[in-house]
């Protein structure tokens, strides 16, 4: 049985539990100015950016007014979860930043980050959001769940968020 709840400040750490490694076959990249998928065989062994980049921004969310929601398995250790800061941008929409959502390897593909996301565009609806802003990474599952829940390219690009990573994709879900 999966529990999913708002995170805690003591539960910041449990991020730890999770296994954020990942097999990249193919990834999104620009070539020619046209998106196209590339073959990179490429295994990421940890956390992209390192476990205490993630943790720090949890930590900011958490203590902050954004919203952080939990998924944690019958022994109480965390399989995923997904963060959301507060802070609203955007000219043509009320954007937030869905800032984290990362699922354990063992646990991928079987409708929690579904869950996840759905509770992170729940709370910003609340919020008065209307949409939800994503920075992707490239990796072509990655990619592939976004669209499958209904995400599209985002229509209005926050130029410091892509300046930060460029072969991030920018995504948004209107909420």
């Amino acid at each position: 049985m999966i529990e999913i709840k708002a995170l805690a400040l003591e539960d910041c750490k449990s991020i730890s539990d999770i296994d954020a490694s990942q097999h990249i076959g193919k990834a999104w990249r620009e070539v020619d100015g046209l998106l196209q998928l590339v073959e990179i065989d490429y295994f990421d062994p940890s956390w992209p950016n390192g476990y205490e980049t993630h943790l720090k921004h949890l930590v900011e969310i958490v203590v902050g007014d954004g919203l952080a929601v939990g998924a944690f398995d019958h022994r109480q250790k965390m399989i995923g979860f997904v963060a959301v800061r507060r802070d609203f941008f955007g000219e043509s929409a009320r954007y937030v930043l869905l800032d984290q959502l990362f699922i354990t390897r063992e646990a991928r593909g079987k409708g929690l980050g579904r869950k996840l996301f759905e509770a992170a565009a729940e709370g910003a609806r609340q919020w008065g959001a209307e949409k939800l802003y994503i920075c992707a990474g490239s990796a072509e599952e990655t990619i592939a769940f976004y669209w499958a829940i209904g995400c599209k390219t985002a229509v209005e690009v926050n130029r410091a968020l892509f300046d930060a990573d460029p072969r991030d994709l920018q995504m948004e879900f209107v909420l």
